[in-house]
C-alpha cells in the first residue's frame, strides 16, 4: 500500500466543519466524494486537524492509504469534481508511517478584524468597529507565551487528554495601508475553540473590559465559563501545518 498526503485550502462558509459527521456537510465527505468518483473505489481519509464549522483553511492535510498511483496530473480531475470553496494544492507520495496528525510539529493560525463596513471581507474577516487598543492586545497576546495550561479557551465537551499547548507565536498586526488587523498564533497543538476563545477575550482587553491582570487571572483560572468564545467562525483560518524537515522536504 502506498501513502499518500493530499493538501488542500477551503472555505468553510458552507460546511459543518472539517471530520466527516452523519447527515452533515463537510468538508471530507465532499473530498472522499471527488476522490471515489474519479478513482471507482472508496478511500479513507485522516485529517491532520481539524476544524469547526464556518472556519476556513488556506492550508490544511489528509493522508491516505491505496495501491494505486496517484500523480499531480490528477489534481486538475479532483478539483474538477469538488465544488468551488475547496481546493486540493498537492498530492504528496510519503514513507507508509508518516501521520498527518501526529507528525505535525505546529500549526499556525491567523483571525481577521476590520473597523469599516467591507463587502469584500464579510466572509473572510469580523466587522468590529469598536476602538481597540492595541498596545494592551499585543501585551495580552505576549502574556499568552507564558503559559501551557489552556484549559480555560477550551470549548466543553472537548476529546483531549490534558490542555497543555505551547505557543511560540502570539501577535497583533495591522494589513498595510488597509484599517485591517489579524492576530497570528503559532503553537505544537490548539484545542477546540481555542483561537477564537482567545481573540474573544483578548478584546476585552483591548476595550478596557477586563484588565491584564484580570486576563492572566483567567487564564490561571483554568475555567472556561470566563473566557470570550462568542467570536464568530469566518475570520478564523488554519494557515500552516508544519512538519519535520525530512517530510517537509517531501511536501513541496
Amino acid at each position: 500500500m502506498l501513502r499518500y498526503f493530499l493538501e488542500l485550502s477551503y472555505k468553510g462558509k458552507a460546511y459543518s466543519g472539517f471530520q466527516i459527521q452523519e447527515n452533515a456537510h463537510t468538508i471530507q465527505a465532499a473530498l472522499q466524494q471527488s476522490l471515489q468518483t474519479f478513482f471507482r473505489q472508496s478511500f479513507e481519509l485522516t485529517g491532520s486537524s481539524r476544524t469547526d464549522a464556518g472556519v476556513n483553511a488556506r492550508q490544511n492535510f489528509f493522508h491516505f492509504d491505496t495501491d494505486l498511483v496517484i500523480t499531480t496530473r490528477n489534481i486538475y480531475n479532483l478539483n474538477a469534481l469538488l465544488p468551488e470553496d475547496i481546493s486540493i494544492r498537492g498530492i504528496y507520495q510519503v514513507p507508509e508511517n508518516a501521520h498527518c496528525r501526529f507528525d505535525a510539529i505546529a500549526r499556525e493560525y491567523k483571525y481577521i478584524l476590520y473597523k469599516h463596513k467591507d463587502p469584500f471581507l464579510v466572509d473572510r474577516g469580523w466587522h468590529y468597529p469598536y476602538p481597540l487598543d492595541m498596545v494592551l492586545m499585543q501585551e495580552a497576546a505576549d502574556l499568552l507565551k507564558e503559559y501551557s495550561d489552556f484549559t480555560s479557551f477550551s470549548k466543553r465537551n472537548t476529546q483531549v487528554n490534558n490542555f497543555i499547548c505551547h505557543l511560540t507565536q502570539s501577535n497583533w498586526g495591522q494589513l498595510p495601508n488597509e484599517d485591517v488587523w489579524e492576530y497570528r498564533v503559532r503553537g505544537n497543538r490548539f484545542l477546540r475553540g481555542m483561537v477564537r476563545g482567545l481573540v474573544g477575550t483578548m478584546l476585552k482587553v483591548g476595550r478596557g473590559q477586563i484588565s491584564l491582570k484580570e486576563f492572566s487571572l483567567l487564564i490561571e483560572a483554568r475555567d472556561c465559563t470566563q473566557a470570550d468564545f462568542s467570536t464568530p467562525p469566518q475570520g478564523l483560518f488554519l494557515e500552516k501545518v508544519l512538519y519535520k524537515d525530512s517530510l517537509m522536504e517531501l511536501l513541496k
